[in-house]
């Protein structure tokens, strides 16, 4: 007589789960046509690693790849750069199975997007745009996966693969965009403070109050532009994995934008309630504490998990569809519903 082990439940073995080298097996081997994806993707990453760099004014490298090192390296906030790639294949491989049934077959109109790609690449090369050529490397190397695995690999590995956008270095395009935040948040941060009391003058990026007890700048670094680039990454990985239709998704991926916003003003009214009850090096501190800086980040997640509950898919449609055709059973699953309710 067979002992039961202590994972076993009544009326049910424990099974066991399959050794990850399996698993890996299993999951390959839903993918056609390997050979071709890998021979065409090596061509395409030596295409870039021998004419992927034009300017040698900044580092003497004709690789695109390394000059993305060169520029992750020397310009902070573009770090996260290294970690997009194994977050692209952690998600990959955490929706391993709805990747699996995805109907993979040779779409040769993909061709086209690859030869867009190509063309912008070579202008990203003539005018020594190095960013263009990163756009295009991306853009082609999708268009590989449409050619080997379909439009219906394309559409399921789409939002997965925006993660890739966060590989495009910012450098010094981030005072274009660090700008008009700083003003926004500086903009909305003595709005609210003079409706809960608090007079607050601003002067361009400047806050202080009417006794010149602190006095503020709103600085580059504290324009908000780090936990936007943060919060926009969560939004797409949350919303990838919570819902399925396309359109929940994009409203996840925008709602980013106000909830870093948000994020902010909150970090900055922070600075200022304190300023206002210590002085100057009260609001000091609380810029300068790595814990106190978190809170903001937990009102972004908050925000994030409020649209993500008010945007659920009816899961009641899913339950009445699983209850089986035949109709005695049917009343009994209904019969059972109703009792556990009660």
């Amino acid at each position: 007589m067979k002992e039961k082990t202590d994972l076993e439940t009544p009326g049910q073995e424990w099974k066991k789960r399959p050794p990850l080298k399996e698993e890996l097996a299993r999951f390959l081997g839903t993918f056609p046509d390997k050979v071709l994806f890998l021979t065409l993707t090596g061509l395409w990453f030596l295409l870039f690693h021998l004419f992927g760099n034009s300017t040698f004014g900044y580092t003497d490298t004709s690789s695109l790849f390394g000059w993305l090192d060169y520029d992750y390296g020397m310009k902070a906030g573009d770090e996260h750069g290294y970690l997009v790639p194994f977050a692209f294949l952690a998600l990959i491989w955490y929706e391993k199975k709805r990747f699996m049934e995805v109907k993979k077959e040779q779409w040769w109109p993909a061709v086209v997007l690859v030869l867009i790609a190509i063309g912008v690449h070579l202008v990203g090369y003539r005018v020594q745009q190095v960013r263009i050529s990163v756009i295009g490397f991306f853009l082609g190397w999708y268009g590989i996966m449409g050619m080997v695995w379909g439009p219906a690999w394309m559409r399921a590995v789409f939002f997965p693969f925006i993660l890739f956008a966060f590989c495009f270095p910012i450098g010094t395009l981030a005072d274009r965009i660090s700008v008009p935040l700083r003003l926004l948040s500086s903009v909305i941060t003595e709005d609210v403070s003079n409706l809960l009391g608090i007079k607050v003058i601003r002067n361009g990026t400047m806050l202080s109050n009417l006794a010149g007890d602190y006095r503020y700048e709103v600085a580059a670094a504290c324009s908000g532009l780090r936990s936007l680039i943060a919060t926009l990454g969560i939004a797409i990985v949350y919303g990838f994995l919570t819902f399925k239709t396309a359109w929940r998704r994009g409203v996840m991926v925008l709602s980013a934008i106000p909830l870093a916003v948000a994020a902010n003003v909150t970090r900055l009214m922070m600075i200022i309630f304190a300023g206002e009850v210590f002085g100057q090096e009260g609001g000091t501190y609380v810029h300068d504490s790595s814990i106190l800086s978190m809170v903001p980040y937990l009102v972004a997640f908050f925000g994030m998990f409020l649209i993500a509950h008010f945007l659920r898919e009816d899961r009641g449609k899913e339950r009445k569809r699983s209850v089986p055709d035949d109709p005695e059973n049917g009343e009994e699953l209904l019969e059972k519903e109703e009792v556990s309710r009660d």
